[in-house]
């Protein structure tokens, strides 16, 4: 126990803060907080203007690099690169296989699973981008846009991201940071003004995140407080439950991956399985297989005409905007902690078992629950008539999956058991990323070292200020929007990823190469 002591000790010594990333992060967090705060209705008057003039201006952009990232990194993975080792070639992976998967499953899978579960599918269903809504091809239609936003496209940017960042960390030996997987370009330049940049820009985006997901965590368990005990639906209750699930959250963090996340991961897998496995049996469950089949045959038929309509006429430019083009600058705004938090945990795995890991795993039963719930949820509203479903799903968003669960068995215990659902699923994101903003804001140590606690819960309390303060402003959405304008600047970062890791993979097997003809 003392040498274990002596080393932690020694590791936390060793680790500092790294104070431009510091600084300059937290100072445009503060200043951007108190501008939405002191001037709300300006602030969301200008980033609405801003994300509009985005969604119009670089639709085709965001559309063009999923599509990009998404074939690299099955190219990458089927290639010879894909049997690369991350980490030595003797190496073993640093977690257990189930572990691994808990932990990628959960940091990839929030809250936003549970809120737009039913309320998506039902929204594509009622107001579709073309054509008439409630109809048998609106439902149709609906379920395969569902998917296209929560399939294949993001969860490659998940995987790319990764891959980038494991490659230069535990093969060149450089920090696991955002910079570093720009490695191959800049050199140790990377260290300098540019690496500074890329980490506190990396910073701002997951902070801006993290109080999305905060906000949306607390409405959706407020509204099942509400739908359970009439618990008032105001900012104090929602004061109150950021607050307790930020102090839960930053617990969690304080004690590590080993211990507290890995831990909240298994649970948030074991919860998650056991809701669905519920609702496939209390539901229409044949109706839900065959909606499944159908559901993934119409995605992937679909799939490269949708990945590249950009919906030229007509009003369905504007729908895009609100739907496909904020998912796909939201997956980038994501992308960067999601993308590290995994590249934590994956030391000593192939290139090939990361990027299958995370395009198979999270993404079959995400498929899976999105095909349950928004299924059902059609099939209430277009064949049992039950409209008032689809009116409170339009309406009122947090609410409609408790609304859903109205009409199965034992609505008010498989409510309760969604509200907790919702308060786990939600800590895992928040506290692997505030220990990874964390880590991005300090320097030394080992590449498996994390920051020490005094900074992990400085950042949990800097995102839960900001939440707290946009809440009682009344501008929530304001942060929601940012989050769509801070995506475009960092996707330049990802087209840089890829052909940083492209180049130095490259590298990589010429020396191989050579060095098996001597």
């Amino acid at each position: 126990m003392t040498v274990i002591s002596q080393q932690s000790e020694e590791t936390s010594l060793s680790i500092k803060v790294n104070y431009p990333v510091f600084i300059g992060s937290a100072a445009v967090i503060l200043i951007l907080g108190l501008l939405i705060v002191f001037y709300p209705q300006t602030s969301q008057q200008w980033l609405n203007s801003a994300q509009g003039w985005v969604a119009d201006a670089f639709g085709w952009y965001y559309m063009l690099l999923m599509v990009v990232c998404m074939v690299f990194v099955f190219w990458l993975a089927l290639s010879r690169f894909g049997q690369l080792k991350l980490g030595k070639e003797d190496e073993k992976p640093t977690f257990s296989y189930l572990s691994w998967v808990a932990m990628l499953f959960s940091a990839g899978i929030g809250i936003a699973l549970v809120y737009y579960g039913a309320y998506e599918p039902l929204d594509h269903f009622l107001q579709p981008p073309e054509g008439q809504g409630g109809t048998v091809e609106a439902a149709r239609q609906a379920m395969a846009i569902t998917f296209l936003h929560w399939g294949l496209h993001g969860w490659a940017l998940y995987a790319l991201i990764a891959t980038a960042l494991c490659w230069f960390a535990y093969r060149r030996g450089q920090p696991l940071a955002l910079r570093s997987a720009l490695y191959a370009l800049f050199g140790e330049r990377i260290h300098g003004w540019r690496g500074h940049l890329v980490d506190s820009f990396g910073i701002l985006v997951t902070v801006i995140s993290m109080v999305t997901n905060l906000g949306i965590g607390a409405l959706l368990v407020n509204s099942g407080l509400h739908y359970l005990f009439n618990i008032p639906q105001n900012n104090a209750v929602l004061l109150v439950l950021v607050v307790v699930m930020m102090i839960v959250a930053t617990l969690a963090a304080v004690t590590g991956i080993e211990k507290g996340i890995a831990m909240l991961s298994n649970v948030n897998v074991g919860l998650l399985c056991l809701m669905l496995l519920f609702i496939f049996v209390s539901g229409p469950t044949v109706n839900m297989l065959n909606g499944l089949l159908q559901n993934t045959g119409d995605y992937l038929t679909a799939l490269v005409g949708k990945s590249f309509n950009v919906y030229l006429y007509g009003k369905a430019r504007q729908w895009q905007g609100a739907w496909t083009v904020f998912y796909w600058a939201w997956w980038v705004a994501w992308a960067p902690f999601v993308g590290l938090f995994i590249a934590r945990i994956s030391r000593g795995r192939t290139i090939r078992e990361l990027i299958f890991g995370v395009l198979l795993i999270p993404l079959g039963f995400t498929l899976a629950w999105l095909s349950l719930f928004g299924n059902t949820a059609i099939s209430l509203v277009l064949q049992n008539g039950e409209a008032i479903l689809g009116k409170i799903a339009i309406s009122d968003p947090p609410m409609a999956v408790f609304k859903l669960l109205e009409f199965l068995p034992w609505s008010n215990f498989t409510a309760g058991f969604t509200v907790v659902i919702s308060f786990m699923l939600f800590l895992t994101p928040v506290d692997s990323g505030t220990l990874m903003i964390a880590n991005l804001s300090s320097v030394g140590g080992e590449v498996s070292d994390d920051a020490p606690a005094w900074l992990r819960i400085f950042w949990a309390i800097v995102t839960t200020v900001v939440c707290v303060a946009l809440l009682y402003a009344g501008s929530f959405s304001a942060m929601q929007t940012a989050v769509v304008l801070c995506g475009l600047p960092f996707s330049v970062v990802i087209i840089l990823y890829v052909v940083s890791l492209y180049r130095d993979l490259q590298q990589t097997m010429r020396l191989q190469v050579s060095t098996q003809t001597r």
